[in-house]
């Protein structure tokens, strides 16, 4: 702890104790805890020592134990703070001795205080006792005290955050103090953590190791003994109790005890559990059998496993309700348990819904027997329930892609069964005939009750989506109708009232089949003569999200569509340009850039020329646009014309992009949203690599906390001189490195960096250091500065908003009032010098530097500037989140004793 945070420690626990002093918001008491349990764990064995020193810990917590008109959330902090330190027992002692653990948690104190009716307490209570429990003497006083009791009628209490916390608690005392049968064998002191294999072959020992080992084991251990019998005949009540919170609350501290425990007290517990649960699973409670399948997968997990927790997942699965077989099946699947009754019972669950509505022949070999004909007549009933209809579906189709992928050995029929089955329901869902045409699979005789139920179904847009996420996972399946697939997808599309989230997943399902299908003239013509229609009027539909999608599938479509089709996305996606809706137009321009990558690399040239005709409109949007989306999308849509095709480049593309790419640094670093200034960083450091021979981005690219930019490609060095944009640097005469600084000069690359750098917005200004520190590495390399040629290149300064600091900087270096960060030629200081006299000499506006009056130069050599920016330094700050100040220990206490002092006038920050 800091000198001031230990000074101001006594003072802060004093407010606290005292009930008439408020805190401004319980945050403080939050951020309080958890910097006094990060100095908990960081003084280790001198915890006891800090506690001495600091006495005014021991006598905050006595003071508010002692005071029953203490607040709640002071008392809640107290409670937790009193287990974090008494987490050691040297603390604990310590604490022990002066009977302040007695007090803080004696629940039945706080009870005639009334104080026990807020959550807070309690739950505070609770988990000071969960930081306290990590060594036996805890364990100890937790028996001696009779804190069991009360804790287990926590488990069922009304607030769920307090039931679930006693619950962990509970699973806590049993796990973390469990016996180990090696110590008793064996006579040696084996640490709690010392085991935990619960592999089947371990856990099959377990099982086969009788109670009086268990007895054994837990003589070593009467306390925890008496604690895990408590808990285990309060789970057996429970678990016969007509209450459902009690008995819930039971099976999910069951399914943690089974899922923590180790040998040997798994193996009683798994004696016991098929006890406790068998009643459970024959009186068919709904609401709890999806815990109760939970629990039975958590103990079923032997080589041989026991006959009746088989029996009883059996039960499950032959439940009369068709909801809970059904859940639970899905519950088996999700939770990867594989036999060969099991799965096999659950896949024909899964698949009986499919097969009663769509009529699909799933469970060919499953169909006869009187046992199966009853589930049908009993399932046919509940799907005339709309609810019951669309919960069941929406849980098998969930399981499709399972079904398919993960357990194809166990599948009564062929995947593609699966496929055709999916298609007819969303036919269904569509209001047309079920069976697809062609498909060559015979349906099975009119299911009972049918035409009922798929009356539900009809525009049903839950069943839909779901069908559609289901459908778009099967398009690997082998054998499948991808034409009419295709079909059915571009129908839905075709369909007026779908809703534009069944829009927006009837695209993804078609970019899925579209990736796998083979383009054959009826595959295509399909998509020429049907989809693109389509596509045309769904760009203009009413809702601007299903524009949106469309787009997002049209930018998506020329990576997995050949040919013409491809290219015609170029015109619609120019369309959605004027769209009234912001998200729609940023997305459009992404199109276009996604269109434009792969027209550049196809060579296809007409469609490049395309592009360039849209660029006025998009340095329209970029200057005009009053949304931050749009012109963020513009910069990254040239981004992406110079990663695909750089000025370097001999194509017309790479002179149609010279000219505007100075008009997009301009307006880009002028705008008023940091994310569009980023992005134009990011297109001038790729600028700067083209031109600069052997430049590379420095390490730790896009590691500030807003970063928006991929990490960018090394690009080929080349002779600026040979280029288009070299061309425009005839003023310069030099070296090539020389050639290339002057052109980054003139493009305006060097203003953008130099514009970051002052920015207002942290991202834009780390950004802006870290490109300036790969240039200035660039030119000095090894330390050591660039050549005369090199040091001549200046940038004009005037009428920038930084001017005024640049020049001050820079004139502060030559006169020797700031060391240079980065080393200097003799004769390179003695010319700047001049030049910056001359400079001063033609300016007309005056700088303080120092004491003295110096003339603001019209010209500054870049290199100076690089100099003299101090860049490490400012990258260092900005890095720095303002948690560094803000959320700094002083500052926290500073704060809880300033909410606290009374004053006539509180200033309160609006933001």
């Amino acid at each position: 702890m800091d000198r001031e945070c230990l000074a101001l420690l006594p003072r802060v626990c004093e407010v606290l104790a005292d009930p008439k002093q408020s805190l401004p918001d319980d945050t403080s008491l939050e951020k309080l805890l958890d910097w006094l349990s990060g100095l908990t764990k960081d003084v280790g064995d001198c915890s006891l020592s800090r506690l001495e020193i600091q006495p005014c810990l021991t006598e905050f917590l006595s003071t508010v134990f002692h005071n029953k008109t203490t607040g709640s959330s002071i008392l809640s902090f107290a409670l937790r703070l009193t287990g974090l330190l008494a987490a050691r027992e040297d603390v604990f002692r310590l604490l022990q001795e002066g009977s302040i653990l007695s007090v803080a948690y004696n629940s039945e104190g706080w009870q005639e205080a009334g104080l026990w009716e807020d959550p807070c307490v309690r739950i505070g209570w609770i988990q000071g006792l969960r930081s306290m429990l990590q060594h036996r003497l805890a364990l100890h006083f937790l028996v001696q005290r009779g804190l069991t009791k009360p804790l287990l009628q926590l488990q069922t209490d009304p607030s769920l955050f307090v039931a679930s916390a006693a619950n962990q608690l509970l699973a806590h005392l049993v796990v973390f103090f469990q016996p180990m049968g090696s110590s008793v064998e064996q006579g040696e002191a084996v640490q709690a953590d010392a085991s935990t294999d619960n592999s089947p072959e371990h856990l099959a020992v377990a099982m086969a190791t009788g109670p009086e080992h268990l007895n054994v084991a837990m003589a070593t251990n009467a306390e925890h003994a008496c604690v895990t019998v408590a808990i285990i005949d309060h789970l057996q009540e429970s678990l016969t109790s007509d209450q459902h919170l009690q008995t819930l609350q039971s099976l999910r501290l069951l399914g943690l005890l089974l899922s923590q425990a180790r040998a040997p007290l798994w193996g009683t517990l798994l004696r016991r559990v098929p006890g406790f649960l068998e009643p459970l699973v024959r009186a068919g409670r709904s609401q709890l059998m999806l815990q109760l399948t939970d629990v039975l997968l958590t103990a079923y997990r032997l080589p041989v496993p026991d006959p009746t927790i088989c029996r009883l997942l059996t039960a499950i699965l032959d439940s009369q309700n068709s909801s809970d077989a059904v859940h639970a099946a899905a519950t088996m699947l999700r939770r990867n348990h594989r036999d060969s009754v099991h799965t096999l019972k659950a896949i024909s669950i899964l698949m009986l819904p499919l097969e009663t509505l769509t009529g699909v022949p799933l469970l060919e070999s499953h169909t006869a027997g009187s046992s199966m004909k009853e589930q049908r007549s009993l399932l046919a009933e509940q799907l005339n329930s709309k609810s019951t209809c669309v919960s069941l579906l929406s849980v098998c189709l969930s399981c499709t892609q399972t079904l398919t992928h993960t357990v194809p050995d166990y599948l009564p029929t062929p995947a593609v069964s699966v496929v055709i089955s999916v298609m007819s329901l969303l036919r269904i869902c569509g209001g047309h005939a079920p069976s697809p045409i062609g498909s060559g699979k015979a349906s099975c005789s009119e299911p009972i009750g049918r035409n009922k139920a798929c009356g539900n179904l009809i525009g049903c847009s839950k069943i839909q989506r779901c069908g559609m996420d289901a459908l778009a996972n099967l398009s690997s399946c082998p054998g499948a109708a991808v034409e009419e697939v295709l079909s059915l997808l571009i129908l839905y599309l075709q369909n007026p009232d779908s809703h534009p989230t069944v829009c927006k997943k009837t695209y993804q399902a078609l970019l899925r089949w579209l990736g796998v299908c083979a383009y054959s003239p009826s595959v295509t013509h399909l998509l020429t003569e049907e989809l693109l229609p389509v596509l045309r009027k769904r760009v203009c539909d009413v809702h601007w999200e299903v524009r949106d999608s469309t787009l997002e599938f049209l930018s998506q479509l020329a990576d997995v569509c050949e040919g013409s089709l491809g290219r015609s996305t170029t015109p619609l996606l120019t369309q959605a340009l004027a769209d009234p809706e912001s998200y729609v137009r940023a997305t459009a321009i992404a199109g276009l850039a996604g269109t434009l990558r792969l027209s550049l690399q196809q060579g296809a040239e007409p469609a490049v020329l395309e592009q360039v005709a849209v660029v006025p409109r998009l340095l329209e949007i970029l200057s005009q646009d009053s949304e931050a989306f749009p012109r963020r999308a513009v910069v990254q849509f040239f981004i992406t014309w110079l990663k695909t095709c750089p000025s370097s480049s001999s194509s017309s593309s790479s002179w149609s992009l010279a000219t505007p790419l100075q008009a997009v640094l301009q307006l880009g670093s002028a705008d008023l949203d940091w994310e569009v200034k980023v992005h134009t960083l990011e297109l001038a450091e790729l600028l700067m690599e083209e031109a600069l021979p052997g430049q590379r981005s420095l390490p730790g690219s896009n590691t500030h906390p807003y970063a928006m930019m991929p990490t960018l490609p090394a690009l080929t060095p080349h002779t600026p001189a040979n280029t288009p944009l070299g061309s425009q640097y005839g003023g310069c005469e030099g070296t090539d490195l020389a050639l290339a600084l002057c052109g980054l000069v003139q493009t305006g690359v060097v203003r953008v960096l130099l514009d970051g750098v002052f920015d207002c917005d942290r991202p834009v200004v780390q950004e802006a250091c870290r490109v300036l520190l790969a240039l200035r590495r660039t030119l000095f390399p090894n330390g050591v500065t660039a050549t005369g040629e090199v040091a001549k290149v200046t940038c004009d300064v005037r009428g920038q908003a930084w001017e005024r600091d640049v020049v001050k900087k820079c004139l502060e270096v030559r006169r020797g009032r700031k060391g240079c960060d980065w080393p200097r030629q003799t004769g390179d200081s003695d010319r700047l010098d001049e030049a910056g006299s001359e400079a001063g000499d033609r300016s007309g506006e005056e700088v303080v530097c120092g004491e003295e009056n110096v003339g603001v130069c019209e010209d500054v050599s870049v290199c100076e500037v690089l100099c003299s920016l101090a860049l490490e330094e400012r990258q260092s700050i900005v890095s720095q989140s303002s948690d560094y100040v803000q959320n700094s220990p002083l500052s926290l206490l500073q704060d809880i004793l300033t909410a606290t002092m009374p004053t006539e006038d509180v200033i309160v920050d609006c933001y």
